[in-house]
């Protein structure tokens, strides 16, 4: 099995048909997931999938609600951001994971993290650190 970074084609394709909004649509909520080593993700994915998901002290199915930082360019790049989420007091070990609109019945994935190899808490704080919100490292960009 193996997780590689990705923005999923998907979510390119639904980009270009409007179904996802990230500044005016205050009803579409994001979400991200995490996932074990044994879960296959990348550009493939479509979709939230329980399939490997981790699980342990503090985390719950489906993971957190992302909190959009509104999206802006620099030059000829557009792109976004979200804030950093933690999940608090968990036992759990993560290899990648799924950012996606959770819509309630197709969840469609939007990017694919990977962590580059197993990240653990212990009864401690799980992070996901986005990085820097510009044309050139934002986790959404679009050149």
């Amino acid at each position: 099995m193996a997780i590689t970074q990705a923005m999923c084609t998907s979510f390119k394709k639904a980009l270009l048909d409007g179904e996802m909004d990230f500044s005016s649509d205050t009803s579409q909520t994001f979400k991200i997931a995490l996932y074990t080593s044994s879960a296959s993700l990348d550009a493939s994915t479509t979709a939230y999938s329980t399939t490997n998901e981790v699980s342990g002290t503090g985390y719950t199915a489906g993971g957190n609600t992302l909190t959009v930082v509104a999206p802006t360019t620099s030059g000829t790049t557009a792109f976004l951001d979200f804030n950093n989420t933690t999940w608090s007091t968990a036992t759990i070990t993560a290899r990648g994971a799924v950012i996606y609109l959770a819509n309630g019945s197709t969840n469609p994935a939007v990017a694919v993290l990977d962590f580059g190899g197993d990240k653990t808490s212990t009864a401690g704080d799980f992070t996901i650190q986005f990085p820097t919100a510009d044309a050139s490292n934002a986790i959404v960009r679009i050149a």
